[in-house]
């Protein structure tokens, strides 16, 4: 049996009658740069994500990179992160002229320590930027006290968190909803994701709002007038009317993700060598990645992919150790769990529209290696 680690073409032939006729409106408009279904579907994610405006741009990259722009940083100004995530995190921070300080994670959930974070915090501090990793959000709510005490912005990346949710004294609060700007991803594989590249920002802080709608377009929000330097970073609109059509079914594709989740984590139970994803009690994840940590996890890796069982380590190498990073001075060992989840970590199939046979043949595969 054959397994991917993910299948577009089984998403496409099941929702193919809803996006075709909304990129053909689009063709037929010939208004393929910043058209109608734009700010549509900046309406929508801003609803969902329980914010005042939502921004679109071309990547989710961009989505990240522009509310640090709108910080002003100054050289020496710091940005505290996560080593363990995707490199566009940390790349935006100093391409937007900050100095990433990365601390360790929580072993759990893989996110940031809310702990570390306060620590970690001086007078050259500017931001904290959280990531809601693997779909599971980070205890945002740990880290708010922090911000207000030290004047500091949270821009949460929730590159692959739309829809999460998790609740605080009692509340849901979605991802993207607390934070004074969060960025989201719309890269074919998230679990919301375009025929190209794209990205969101939401923010509830009107003049925030005004000036990310500046950067995106060359700093300036009427044509050929320019307040400051910003830059091209539009959504076309032929992703904005892919992402419109998608939209409605991201909630019962984050449910059937959270089932084949539940369907592992019984399967897989009792596996000494394997230890299923810790769930925070407070959240409700969108399982953008189902991650275990595993014993002998490149000889799993290898054994997986002899059986077809599409797999992938997200992340092999920390930030903190990155050779582009060499020059902040972490050594090994500076962050051990960060640096410990990256050797164990292994994430499988979880797309919605994975079967049950599917998901019995990844677990049986996986028995069967460590048997």
């Amino acid at each position: 049996m054959n397994v991917p680690l993910l299948d577009l073409v089984a998403q496409y032939r099941a929702i193919k009658d809803d996006v075709l006729p909304a990129l053909q409106a689009v063709i037929e408009s010939q208004h393929f740069v910043m058209g109608p279904s734009v700010p549509q579907l900046e309406s929508a994610v801003a609803q969902l994500a329980r914010a005042r405006h939502g921004i679109a741009c071309a990547s989710g990259t961009d989505a990240l990179l522009l509310p640090l722009k709108a910080l002003g940083l100054e050289p020496g100004d710091e940005v505290i992160t996560t080593p363990f995530t995707f490199f566009a995190t940390a790349g935006a921070i100093h391409n937007a002229g900050g100095t990433p300080v990365f601390v360790d994670i929580e072993p759990g959930t893989f996110n940031i320590d809310p702990a570390a974070v306060e620590a970690a915090v001086t007078p050259r501090t500017r931001a904290i930027l959280p990531v809601h990793l693997y779909g599971q959000m980070a205890a945002i709510e740990r880290l708010i006290p922090i911000a207000r005490a030290h004047g500091l912005k949270i821009i949460e990346d929730a590159a692959q968190a739309i829809g999460a949710r998790r609740r605080i004294d009692g509340e849901w609060r979605m991802a993207g909803e607390l934070g004074w700007a969060t960025g989201y991803s719309f890269f074919p594989s998230k679990n919301l994701g375009a025929w190209g590249d794209g990205g969101m920002m939401v923010t509830s802080d009107d003049a925030a709002a005004e000036r990310l709608r500046k950067l995106r377009l060359h700093g300036g929000a009427k044509q050929y007038h320019h307040d400051e330097i910003g830059t091209n970073s539009r959504l076309d609109s032929v992703q904005a009317a892919v992402l419109l059509a998608k939209l409605p079914h991201l909630a019962s594709w984050s449910s059937k993700r959270r089932e084949h989740a539940a369907s592992y984590t019984k399967a897989l139970d009792g596996l000494s060598p394997v230890r299923t994803p810790v769930v925070d009690r407070c959240n409700e994840p969108i399982f953008h990645q189902y991650t275990l940590r595993v014993e002998r996890r490149d000889e799993l890796q290898a054994h997986l992919k002899s059986h077809s069982v599409g797999n992938a380590v997200y992340y092999p190498v920390p930030l903190h150790l990155q050779n582009c990073f060499r020059h902040l001075g972490y050594q090994r060992g500076r962050l051990p769990e960060a640096e410990r989840a990256a050797t164990e970590v292994i994430s499988l199939p979880i797309y919605p529209e994975l079967t049950a046979d599917q998901i019995g043949f990844v677990v049986e595969t996986i028995r069967g290696f460590y048997r």
